[in-house]
């Protein structure tokens, strides 16, 4: 899947060669990793996505990740012929393709249906507390939130249910913040016709929290307004709601 977001932040192959001890990181500079790792910047409004990202299927991918997980535990020197890590790399593999990164396959983005606007309600509908939990892609650690949403109809209106797919949807995939809260706030634009929306994101990093830092009382807010929710009236109402 060819990737169109405008770039963020780019990051440049160091020239030393191997014996820099820079091949660990495919040939990328060490230094500038762990510098970008902690300071939570991202490299496209897109998810960055290679061209044959779905090439394969979902059970070879099991199975790939199966076997590097595997050596991954091998490395540190877990024993795996221990009954309680046996099927370890397994349930890994599986619970990465089926369950917390399927945001990343196009084919799990929910089918959202449309109804008319038949009650001609013109006020903003708010959904807020929409829980999530998605995956750091610094360190593939978790981000664990809420998401607070809303839109002014155009004429259509969406079932509940599906705000909280989509925002799930996106969230189930390696993020930044920042381009989580941007990717709902589009999609929403684009399935409800209307620039009209509202998107809060607040969330815990364990990123922040268990390793780094290891600052267990922060949290981090993001938001997007566009349409009317740019006026300053219209925000309010929108943040009084949600609290």
């Amino acid at each position: 899947m060819k990737q169109n977001g405008i770039s963020l932040n780019t990051l440049h192959r160091n020239g030393k060669g191997s014996d820099q001890n820079v091949t660990e990181a495919n040939g990328y500079d060490l230094e500038l990793i762990e510098q970008i790792g902690d300071e939570h910047v991202g490299s496209s409004y897109d998810t960055p996505l290679r061209e044959d990202a779905f090439d394969m299927n979902d059970a070879d991918k099991v199975k790939k990740i199966e076997y590097h997980f595997r050596q991954i535990m091998e490395t540190m020197g877990l024993d795996l012929t221990d009954d309680s890590l046996s099927g370890t790399p397994h349930r890994v593999a599986k619970m990465y393709v089926k369950e917390i990164f399927s945001g990343l396959d196009p084919k799990n983005m929910p089918n959202i249906k449309l109804f008319e606007n038949k009650y001609q309600y013109n006020e903003m509908l708010v959904e807020k507390d929409i829980s999530f939990y998605s995956n750091c892609e610094h360190h593939f650690v978790p981000i664990i939130g809420k998401a607070h949403v809303a839109y002014i109809s155009s004429g259509k209106v969406i079932g509940l249910s599906k705000i909280n797919r989509v925002v799930q949807y996106f969230a189930k995939r390696p993020q930044v913040q920042e381009r989580l809260n941007v990717q709902i706030a589009e999609k929403l634009k684009e399935v409800l016709e209307t620039e009209d929306i509202a998107v809060v994101i607040d969330a815990k990093h364990l990123c922040v929290s268990m390793r780094g830092v290891e600052d267990i009382s922060s949290s981090t807010v993001t938001a997007h307004y566009s349409g009317k929710f740019k006026n300053e009236q219209t925000r309010n109402e929108f943040l009084n709601y949600i609290g």
